[in-house]
C-alpha cells in the first residue's frame, strides 16, 4: 500500500519535530571485577615505601643417628631469609563540569558518585591484574613510579619438563616443549623479568599434580588453583572429573553441569577459581595462607583543588603485594 502523498510520519518529524525520546532511566553496567585476591588475600599495613617480611626454611632431613652417651654437638641455627617489595601507588582521575552535575541525567542523579564507583572499580581491577601477573618490584626513580611484584614474578625455582620431573622440588611446571624461566629473588626481591617458553603445549592432569607436588614438597597447601577461561576449560575436561548430579523437581528444567569446581590430588582438594585477571598460559597453585595486601594508603576518594568550572576527584591507594613464603605456591606456564 503506497503512503499518501502530505503524510505527515515520524521519520520527518525526527526528535528535533517535538518527538519525546524513549531512554530507560538505568545504566546497564557491565563491572567485571570479581577480584578473587583482593577479595580473599589477608590485609596488612605498611609503614614505609619499601615494606620488608622474613621467611624460615629448614634443613634438609638426615639419618640422625647418634652413639650412646655421646656428648651433645651444636648446630648453628638457619637465620631466617629476609624478603621485600616496594610499594606501588595507584590511581584513577575523572573531572565532571559544574553544569553536567546540575542538569537532570539519565540513570543517575550524580554524575560525581557515578564516576566514583566506576573509578573505584576500574582501580581494583588494575590491583588485581597487578597481582596475579609477572611484574617486578622496582624502586622507581624521579621519572618512574615504585612497582610492586606480582605472584608470578616471586613463585620462582627449578623448573619441571613437559614429560617429567627433573628435580623432586619443581616450584613451577610447564606444558610447553620449552621451558621459560622465573629468576630467583636478588636482593630480598624479584627485580629480573621472567621469560615464558617460545612454544606452548597443552595444560594436563600430570603437568598440573607436578606443580602441586613442587608446593607439596616444600610444606605448602596450595588450596586454590586459579585460571583464566581457556584453562578453566582444560581442567573441566580431565579425565578425573566426578560425574555430578543435581535432582530436578517437578516440571522444572534440568541443569547441565560441566565445570570442575574441585580438583583433587595426590597433594589434597584443590578449589579451582576463573579469573578475569589472569594470563592465558599462565595457572596458579596458591596457598592464600602465605599471601597479603599491605597499605601505607588503602584505596579512598578525595577531591583535588579547583581550577576550572567542574570538579577534580582522585581513586588512589599506596600498596604492596606480600609474598610471606613463596616457597608455598607454585605454577604452570606455557599453557596452549
Amino acid at each position: 500500500m503506497a503512503l499518501l502523498t502530505g503524510s505527515t510520519i515520524t521519520y520527518g518529524v525526527t526528535n528535533a519535530g517535538g518527538l519525546r525520546e524513549d531512554l530507560t532511566d538505568t545504566i546497564f553496567d557491565l563491572f567485571p571485577e570479581d577480584t578473587w585476591a583482593l577479595s580473599n588475600l589477608d590485609k596488612e599495613e605498611a609503614n614505609a615505601t619499601y615494606t620488608e617480611w622474613q621467611a624460615q626454611e629448614l634443613a634438609p632431613p638426615t639419618a640422625n643417628i647418634q652413639l650412646e652417651g655421646d656428648d651433645a654437638t651444636f648446630g648453628s641455627l638457619t637465620a631466617p631469609t629476609r624478603y621485600g617489595s616496594f610499594l606501588q601507588i595507584s590511581s584513577k582521575t575523572f573531572l565532571v563540569s559544574d553544569s553536567l552535575e546540575s542538569v537532570v541525567k539519565a540513570g543517575r542523579r550524580s554524575e560525581v558518585a557515578r564516576g566514583a564507583i566506576v573509578k573505584m572499580r576500574e582501580l581494583k581491577r588494575d590491583m588485581e591484574a597487578r597481582i596475579l601477573g609477572p611484574g617486578i618490584s622496582t624502586a622507581g626513580g624521579a621519572g618512574t613510579g615504585r612497582s610492586t611484584a606480582g605472584m608470578e614474578a616471586w613463585i620462582a625455582g627449578p623448573t619441571v619438563s613437559g614429560d617429567g620431573i627433573t628435580t623432586s622440588n619443581a616450584m613451577f611446571a610447564t606444558a610447553a616443549a620449552t621451558t621459560g624461566t622465573t629468576p630467583p629473588t636478588a636482593s630480598g626481591r624479584p627485580e629480573t623479568a621472567l621469560t615464558d617458553p617460545t612454544t606452548l603445549g597443552a595444560l594436563t592432569q600430570t603437568v598440573l599434580s607436578q606443580a602441586l607436588m613442587g608446593a607439596w614438597a616444600s610444606g605448602g597447601d596450595a588450596s586454590v588453583i586459579l585460571v583464566g577461561a581457556s584453562q578453566k576449560a582444560k581442567v573441566d575436561a580431565f579425565a578425573g572429573v566426578a560425574t555430578r548430579f543435581v535432582d530436578v523437581m517437578g516440571a522444572n528444567q534440568a541443569s547441565i553441569i560441566g565445570a570442575a569446581n574441585v580438583f583433587v590430588s595426590d597433594y589434597g582438594k584443590h578449589s579451582v577459581q576463573l579469573s578475569r585477571y589472569m594470563r592465558s598460559s599462565v595457572v596458579l597453585c596458591l596457598d592464600p595462607n602465605f599471601w597479603a595486601v599491605r597499605y601505607l594508603r588503602k584505596p579512598l576518594k578525595r577531591e583535588l583543588a579547583r581550577t576550572g568550572d567542574g570538579k577534580k576527584y582522585q581513586m588512589i591507594t599506596e600498596w604492596a603485594l606480600v609474598a610471606r613464603n613463596w616457597r608455598s605456591n607454585a605454577k604452570v606456564v606455557g599453557c596452549a
